[in-house]
């Protein structure tokens, strides 16, 4: 039987919607959508995608680190973007900072709105931690 680790960042919307930010079942780690919030669970960086992308990457990195993973071992991102083609060149440069030289499989969805009115960016991430880090 796989084990379930399950992974929250301890903010209001996680128990009011229902959800949690990652689940890691056997060697897979699945993570919810990430986005622009603060510790508190406050919206950030309104309307500005660069800001509000590096804070979601950030708040990834606290989800590869509750799992002792690595950047190395994402496997799949799903990503969210309102006004795609006035923010795709900041995405691709938002991702190869991020990613280096690590490449995963990645699909970028244009989308006309997230949860938040001002919000312009999510990404949701699959994880193998078999895999070397």
């Amino acid at each position: 039987m796989a084990s379930i680790d399950v992974f929250n960042h301890q903010i209001p919307a996680e128990p009011d919607f229902g959800y949690s930010q990652a689940i890691k079942s056997d060697h897979l780690i699945h993570v919810s959508g990430q986005l622009s919030l603060d510790e508190a669970g406050d919206f950030r960086h309104a309307d500005d995608f660069a800001a509000q992308l590096k804070q979601t990457y950030a708040n990834f990195d606290k989800v590869l680190n509750h799992y002792g993973a690595t950047r190395n071992q994402i496997v799949s991102q799903t990503l969210y973007v309102v006004n795609l083609r006035q923010n795709a060149t900041a995405t691709a440069e938002g991702n190869l900072a991020y990613f280096g030289d690590h490449r995963p499989v990645s699909t970028v969805l244009g989308v006309p709105e997230l949860t938040f009115p001002e919000q312009v960016v999510e990404i949701s991430f699959v994880i193998d931690t078999k895999l070397p880090a």
